[in-house]
């Protein structure tokens, strides 16, 4: 574990080193205040609704840009050998990777927080709405980030790895919309609202929390990882 927490702390400084973390969290942090203030003075509502209502379509659109280079970027150019000769198992490098976005992704939820105060000044509000909100987007990003590592660990090039992450997130996102159930047949339905990332997120951002919603997404996690394992392993194996 030592190594892996060594690597994230590694992969953090390279991260802020270049301005892509900083252009990152300007984009968000712009984006998600004006979507709470717009919901707030414009639509005169007192509520995080809509702040949190927007979240999932923006770490679609946000988030493959933190994993794009996790592993497409050692790939091209080449320190992906040297990295895996390590005296260290394949797993500790995953989780060393994985560690440095959620810490970095975590750094960032932070800096939402004046919302909250915010919003207590502005009126009443239902901390446990707040809490579960949070929780649920903590657990649906971390899921993201997990899908992302994965897909830049069987591509080349970051930007066919953020291409490919945001179709498969959007796809994640959609399924279980009537733009798509409406086409499937019924049975198939409760599949795939069990399958949509955003069904489950929906039930935690009410404040709701489901224990199946969070081993939805740790599953999820975990599978990405597993599956992130695998694709090195084979690379080790050629």
């Amino acid at each position: 574990m030592k190594t892996a927490i060594t690597l994230a702390f590694k992969e953090l400084r390279d991260y802020f080193a270049s301005p892509i973390a900083y252009v990152f969290i300007s984009v968000f942090l712009c984006l998600s205040f004006w979507l709470f203030f717009s919901g707030v003075f414009l639509v005169g509502e007192t509520s995080l609704r809509g702040f949190f209502g927007w979240l999932p379509l923006l770490f679609i659109i946000l988030l493959p840009s933190i994993t794009m280079g996790m592993w497409a970027e050692e790939k091209k150019s080449g320190t992906i050998e040297l990295l895996l000769t390590l005296p260290a198992r394949t797993g500790e490098i995953i989780i060393g990777k994985y560690l440095a976005t959620v810490i970095f992704l975590t750094l960032v939820l932070l800096l939402t927080l004046p919302l909250v105060f915010i919003m207590e000044g502005l009126g009443d509000l239902d901390s446990g709405v707040v809490m579960g909100a949070y929780l649920g987007t903590f657990f649906l990003a971390l899921s993201y980030l997990a899908l992302g590592l994965f897909i830049s660990s069987i591509t080349k090039n970051q930007i066919v790895a953020f291409i490919i992450t945001v179709l498969v997130l959007f796809l994640f996102y959609v399924i279980a919309e009537p733009l798509v159930t409406s086409y499937v047949p019924q049975a198939l339905i409760p599949v795939l609202q069990f399958m949509s990332f955003n069904q489950h997120f929906a039930a935690l951002s009410r404040g709701v929390v489901d224990t199946r919603d969070i081993l939805f997404f740790m599953s999820a996690i975990f599978l990405f990882l597993y599956l992130n394992a695998v694709t090195l392993s084979l690379r080790k194996v050629a």
